[in-house]
Formats: C-alpha cells, sequence, structure tokens
C-alpha cells in the first residue's frame, strides 16, 4: 500500500466516523449541525458526492440564517 493510498484510507475512516457520530447525534442531544458538516468537509477532499451535499448543507444554513436575521 502506497503512502497515497494509506492516506486516503485514513481520511474515508475519519470523515466517515465524525459522519455517522453526526448522524447520532441527531437523535441524541448534541451538536449535530456543526458535527456533520465537519464530516462532510473531510471527505469532501476525496469524494464529490460529499462536496456535492456539503455545498447543499452551507446552502440550507446560509438561508436559515438569512431569514433569522430578517426575522428580527
Amino acid at each position: 500500500m502506497t503512502l497515497k493510498h494509506l492516506k486516503r484510507v485514513i481520511v474515508i475512516v475519519i470523515g466517515f466516523t465524525i459522519l455517522g457520530i453526526g448522524i447520532i447525534l441527531i437523535i441524541f442531544p448534541g451538536p449535530a449541525f456543526i458535527v456533520i458538516p465537519i464530516g462532510l468537509s473531510i471527505l469532501a477532499t476525496e469524494f464529490v458526492w460529499a462536496k456535492k451535499l456539503l455545498d447543499k448543507v452551507k446552502k440550507g444554513i446560509q438561508k436559515t440564517k438569512d431569514s433569522v436575521l430578517k426575522s428580527k
């Protein structure tokens, strides 16, 4: 196994672990809205689907932020 493959495996394992913890935090009390984007951003370094999903999450967060600020 080359160093490049080892790095990719480590990134994948860490990214999916953090993403999984974020998904669990949806059910249990915790900052899922922070943890899930962190996991997606790690996975986005290796996968296009994660980058696209992260972009959607960022747009949703921005939309929510704008609506909260508009209502004040």
